[in-house]
C-alpha cells in the first residue's frame, strides 16, 4: 500500500469503528462469568464460535461487571446482526433477498465500504462475496475435498464487482452470498475497546478468540503479556528460540490479530488444505504460513493485514515486510 492508499484505509477504519449505534442495547440474557485474579478481574463469555475474555485492572467488582456486560452485549449484538446463520440478521436478509434491494443502516454501509477497500487492495483475493464457497467447502479436519466440478458450479456467484450498494441500501444478485466472518470479530474487538474507554480510564484488554486489543498499558506503565499460541510441528520464523512454545509479546497499546488454518483445514493424501480460500479460483491458498499474527493500531486493521498476507501464499512474510508491519508467522 502506498501512503495515499494507507491514509484512505485508515480514514475508513476510523469511520467504521467510531460510527454511532443509534439502537439502544438492552442487557443480554446470555451468560458471562466474572472471576477475581491478581490485580483485577477477568470476565469470560462465548461469542462468534470463540471463547472471549475481558481483563481489567481494578479492585471495583461493580465496575468490572459494568465493563464486562457492555463489551459482551456489544459483541453479541454484532454477532447477531452480521451472522450469516442467524435468520434475523442483516446478513441473512441480504443473502436471501433474491436480488431485491435491501435497506441497510450506516454501520452496515461502513463495513461494506471497508470490505470493498480490502477487495481492491488484494486485487480481488479478499472478497466477502465468496461466502457461497461455503456450500462446497467444509473445513472439519476430514478428507472431504471439494471437487473441481463443485467449485466451478459456485465460482460464477463470487464477485464483489457485481454488488451494488449505497449508504442506505444494497442489491445482491440472486444466488450470491456475503460473509462478514473475515472482518466481524476484529470489528467487535475495536468497538469493545471504544466502549470500555467510554466507561473507564483503567486498563482493559479485550480478547475475542485470539484477536485482541488493549486500551493502553497496565498500571504503572507496564505492558500486557500476550501469548501467541504455538502450533505443533511449526516454527516461529522470526523468533530466535525457534521452538514450539508459546511466544510472549509485551503489548503496551494497539491490537493483535491472527489468521491461519491451525484449527480449520482438510487433509487428504498427506496434503493439507487451508480454510483460507482464494476468491478468484475458489480453492485454498497454497504455500502460506499456518498462521500469521500482526500488530496494528486497530484490530480490524491487524486482521486485514494478516489475511491479506496469507493470501500472498509463499510471499506472505515479504508482503508484510514491505508494508513495514510488525508480525509473527508460523510455518
Amino acid at each position: 500500500m502506498n501512503k495515499a492508499t494507507s491514509k484512505t484505509m485508515n480514514e475508513t477504519i476510523s469511520k467504521v469503528i467510531n460510527n454511532t449505534i443509534k439502537k439502544t442495547i438492552k442487557s443480554s440474557q446470555r451468560i458471562l462469568s466474572v472471576k477475581a485474579q491478581e490485580q483485577g478481574y477477568v470476565i469470560t463469555f462465548d461469542a462468534m464460535a470463540s471463547p472471549c475474555e475481558v481483563l481489567m485492572q481494578t479492585n471495583d467488582l461493580a465496575l468490572a461487571k459494568l465493563v464486562g456486560r457492555a463489551v459482551s452485549d456489544e459483541v453479541w449484538r454484532i454477532e447477531d446482526k452480521f451472522s450469516r446463520y442467524n435468520k434475523n440478521s442483516v446478513c441473512y436478509q441480504i443473502n436471501h433477498s433474491s436480488g431485491q434491494n435491501i435497506a441497510i443502516d450506516e454501520e452496515c454501509y461502513l463495513l461494506l465500504n471497508f470490505a470493498e477497500q480490502c477487495y481492491q487492495l488484494s486485487d480481488g483475493l479478499f472478497d466477502i462475496s465468496a461466502g457461497i464457497l461455503n456450500q462446497v467447502w467444509h473445513f472439519d479436519g476430514s478428507a472431504n475435498i471439494a471437487s473441481a466440478k463443485q467449485v466451478a458450479s459456485v465460482l460464477p456467484l463470487v464477485g464483489w464487482e457485481n454488488i451494488s450498494y449505497q449508504p442506505n441500501s444494497i442489491t445482491l444478485p440472486q444466488g450470491m452470498a456475503l460473509d462478514f466472518g473475515g472482518i466481524g470479530k476484529e470489528y467487535a474487538v475495536d468497538r469493545s475497546i471504544l466502549l470500555a474507554k467510554q466507561i473507564t480510564k483503567l486498563p482493559v484488554l479485550v480478547n475475542l478468540g485470539g484477536d485482541l486489543a488493549v486500551t493502553g498499558p497496565r498500571l504503572n506503565g507496564l505492558p500486557w503479556q500476550v501469548a501467541i499460541e504455538s502450533i505443533e510441528g511449526t516454527k516461529l520464523n522470526n523468533d530466535n528460540n525457534k521452538d514450539d512454545k508459546d511466544t510472549i509479546i509485551a503489548l503496551y497499546q494497539g491490537a493483535l490479530a491472527t489468521s491461519g488454518d491451525s484449527k480449520r483445514f482438510l487433509v487428504k493424501d498427506g496434503r493439507r488444505y487451508s480454510h483460507v480460500l482464494n476468491a478468484l479460483t475458489g480453492w485454498p491458498i497454497e504455500q502460506a504460513p499456518k498462521s500469521i499474527t500482526t500488530l496494528a493500531p486497530q484490530c480490524i486493521q491487524a486482521g486485514m493485514l494478516a489475511t491479506l498476507a496469507l493470501l500472498q501464499g509463499e510471499g506472505a512474510e515479504q508482503f508484510l515486510t514491505e508494508q513495514e508491519v510488525t508480525y509473527w508467522s508460523r510455518r
